[in-house]
């Protein structure tokens, strides 16, 4: 746990609108600085920086405020696969969800079952219902379908060894969403690939907002579930990035088990905004459901809608999230996946497999969400990928 006690003021957040124009400016000041003051162990204090609701480093803001631009634009062209096997006729396979409370899983096997039907194939979904047990239990349910193929979905497969030994022994191809720590296929566990985007890039694009929405003066709350390797390693990469702004602080990690994030984040909210006050103006979260719950305790301390703490999700753009963004209620962002092309994919993944084929390799590419570009939108759908599987899988 970090805390800080230096005294903070809310930092005002730029309208886009205004962005280029700062970017120039404070590019062009980066010259007139030292390095040291732009690099961790400034001698800059953050109360010094904060004083004129400016960071301690100019050029680590441009940066962020560069790939921020780039990764708020809606209208870039569909860059997945456009070519593959087509489909293979009469498969059933098996979705095995950690826990469908979770909404990246749940969306994920919406996904799915879309892609499914128009490629011709029966899904089972199976809940995890969160815990080991559980999805112990719906993995052996999966297996015995005898499935043509088994998804795994948000969690990491050698906690289920024995599960994952017997479906390789009956030949079936597993495929994994956000099942591993990288994209891709994988030996050890033995998926066919796992869909997911990078979870590098998805840390240091929600560190970059937060850095470059403060100009490098924000106080931040990072909640994580450690229980998850990947969950654990996104909040570590997160918190490092925003060390690279040394005016940039973490002032707490708080640590709550996404199946626990309904019952404890109320209570957190609240002990937070007690002890930190007004130097906590930012959060960010491995999933945004950890805000679902913060409404209440937020508003009970005072705090705004549309103010500080600014809540960001780096993953995985909940509908709900998408709400909360586009009425200014208590979240001002998120790093949504695009979850039904992911469920797209996997069923693509799947075919391959089947067909004797490798695996596409194919990568989603990084988007931010907030109130500049949510409109009416309540998920993070990309253009042409149905119109091009449907065309891969139709032959």
């Amino acid at each position: 746990m970090r805390t800080t006690t230096s005294p903070r003021s809310t930092p005002a957040r730029r309208p886009r609108t205004a962005r280029l124009a700062w970017r120039l400016v404070a590019v062009g000041g980066v010259a007139a600085l030292t390095v040291a003051g732009c690099s961790r162990g400034s001698q800059q204090s953050s109360s010094e920086a904060t004083a004129t609701g400016e960071g301690a480093c100019p050029d680590v803001v441009a940066a962020a405020q560069t790939a921020v631009d780039a990764a708020t634009a809606t209208d870039a062209p569909w860059d997945g696969p456009t070519t593959g096997p087509a489909a293979q006729e009469g498969k059933t396979i098996a979705y095995v969800a950690q826990t469908m409370t979770n909404p990246g899983v749940s969306s994920i096997a919406a996904g799915v079952q879309e892609a499914a039907a128009e490629i011709g194939w029966d899904v089972r979904v199976l809940d995890g219902q969160g815990d080991q047990a559980g999805i112990q239990n719906a993995f052996g349910q999966a297996l015995a379908l005898n499935p043509a193929g088994i998804v795994v979905s948000g969690f990491d497969p050698k906690s289920t060894q024995a599960q994952m030994d017997q479906a390789v022994a009956a030949g079936i191809p597993v495929v994994g969403w956000h099942a591993v720590g990288t994209p891709g296929p994988s030996t050890d566990p033995a998926l066919f690939t796992n869909v997911t985007t990078r979870v590098e890039d998805v840390a240091k694009i929600s560190a970059q907002y937060i850095i470059a929405e403060s100009n490098g003066t924000a106080g931040v709350v990072v909640f994580t579930d450690d229980s998850i390797p990947f969950a654990a390693g996104k909040a570590q990469m997160i918190e490092d990035e925003l060390g690279t702004c040394s005016s940039v602080q973490v002032l707490n990690t708080s640590n709550i088990p996404i199946p626990d994030a309904g019952t404890r984040t109320p209570q957190e909210f609240s002990s937070l905004a007690s002890r930190l006050g007004e130097d906590w103006t930012y959060s960010v979260a491995i999933n945004d459901l950890y805000f679902d719950n913060a409404a209440t305790p937020l508003r009970a301390a005072g705090k705004q809608g549309d103010g500080a703490p600014y809540n960001v999700g780096a993953g995985d753009g909940s509908e709900a999230a998408f709400q909360r963004i586009a009425s200014a209620q208590y979240q001002a962002a998120t790093v949504p996946e695009p979850l039904n092309q992911e469920g797209w994919q996997i069923v693509d993944e799947l075919n391959r497999a089947f067909a004797g084929e490798p695996a596409s390799d194919y990568v989603p590419a990084i988007h931010i969400t907030d109130a500049d570009n949510v409109g009416s939108t309540t998920s993070w759908d990309p253009a042409g990928y149905r119109e091009a599987y449907s065309a891969i899988w139709g032959g």
